[in-house]
């Protein structure tokens, strides 16, 4: 392991760069052949009473909990360097940013991973999606949106001092307990994880259709993979140590955008934009080996509107809540921070009144 670790700190941009690649390759494959689809999954229980994508979305949670709270426990991974486990919880920011996003993935036709997919299937209004999400992920990182954004989390946020160090789940276990934190997030890691599963496994339908296990498996496998490139990868050492990310992508479309404006100043892509590239490229393979790439665009003006629309709820919505359906249900969620299944929630309960709204539109456009 320190032989590993060593090399990954002696060429960490390198590794970074092709772990993303590879890794967000596998992602964008896995999304468009088994149709994974966190927004179809809320539309499939609402107008059908189909709870199997949901399920699907649930397991890649649950698989990627295990697997993170492993590289925890034998030092691959450190949490505390993460974006995720803050000494704050930002209540407000998880729970607007996260009905702003799952409101506005209704309308952009998809979340930020789905829409990765559809571009690489030809889908244009993908493309339009993506720029869009990735302009206003910028405009409130630092841009016109940040101010009000920064001064909204700073007078909502929750310190977490009084009950423990952080707001990571093994955090307030070990304090609690009295134990190791990486044994703590082990034990409630797998108890979590455990429950998840078995609300997976108890419909049978679930359990009868592979492509739906698999989906779900694959992703959080795909999410666990992610924590360990750049996990092993972080050097405290270095002059500008790389933060440990695994899957998420609204702030990486953003960052992509600027390494396309600006490469000659950046150098290598970091893990977000390496993986925005393999997703799309793993979808675009999906695609044609399925024989189902082909080039769409919008239907009519209103249509356009609406996705535009939505785009930038979820570019807005995604950093306030620090994360998407990936970054923060199954990334974030993988790391145990109560402010990912709060964002989580919220975003399904954006999605849900986004889907009622949605169909209001649609009728009176009829």
């Amino acid at each position: 392991m320190v032989e590993l670790r060593e090399a990954f700190a002696a060429n960490g941009p390198l590794y970074v760069m092709l772990g993303g690649l590879i890794i967000g390759f596998v992602f964008g494959y896995i999304v468009y052949r088994t149709n994974f689809c966190t927004m179809g999954s809320i539309s499939d229980f609402m107008s059908f009473g189909d709870y199997r994508r949901f399920r699907a979305w649930i397991l890649a949670g649950a698989t990627a909990i295990v697997g993170t709270q492993l590289l925890v426990y034998f030092g691959i991974l450190a949490l505390a360097n993460t974006m995720y486990i803050s000494g704050s919880l930002n209540w407000l920011g998880n729970i607007l940013g996260g009905l702003m996003f799952g409101f506005g993935m209704v309308f952009a036709g998809g979340c930020a991973s789905k829409n990765l997919a559809r571009l690489g299937g030809g889908d244009l209004r993908a493309l339009v999606t993506l720029l869009i999400m990735g302009i206003f992920a910028y405009m409130s990182i630092g841009g016109l949106l940040g101010p009000a954004r920064a001064a909204i989390e700073a007078a909502t946020a929750v310190p977490m001092a009084g009950i423990g160090p952080s707001q990571g789940l093994a955090d307030i276990a070990s304090r609690a307990a009295g134990i190791a934190a990486p044994t703590a997030g082990l034990v409630v890691g797998m108890l979590i994880a455990g429950l998840m599963a078995v609300y997976c496994f108890a419909d049978s339908s679930f359990r009868t259709s592979p492509i739906h296990v698999v989906s779900g498996i694959g992703i959080g496998l795909c999410v666990i993979a992610g924590w360990a490139v750049t996990g092993l990868a972080f050097d405290e050492l270095a002059d500008v140590p790389m933060q440990p990310i695994s899957l998420t992508y609204v702030r990486p479309t953003g960052d992509t955008l600027e390494w396309l404006q600006r490469f000659t100043a950046l150098g290598l892509p970091n893990f977000g934009i390496s993986s925005v590239f393999g997703a799309i490229v793993g979808a675009f393979i999906a695609a044609i080996s399925m024989g189902r790439f082909k080039f769409t665009t919008y239907s009519d003006a209103n249509d356009t509107i609406r996705n535009m629309t939505g785009a930038a709820l979820m570019g807005v919505g995604g950093v306030m809540a620090l994360g998407c359906t990936v970054g923060q249900a199954i990334t974030g969620v993988s790391t145990l921070a109560i402010g990912s299944f709060v964002t989580f929630a919220a975003i399904v309960a954006g999605g849900i009144v986004g889907m009622k709204a949605f169909e209001r539109v649609l009728m009176a456009e009829v």
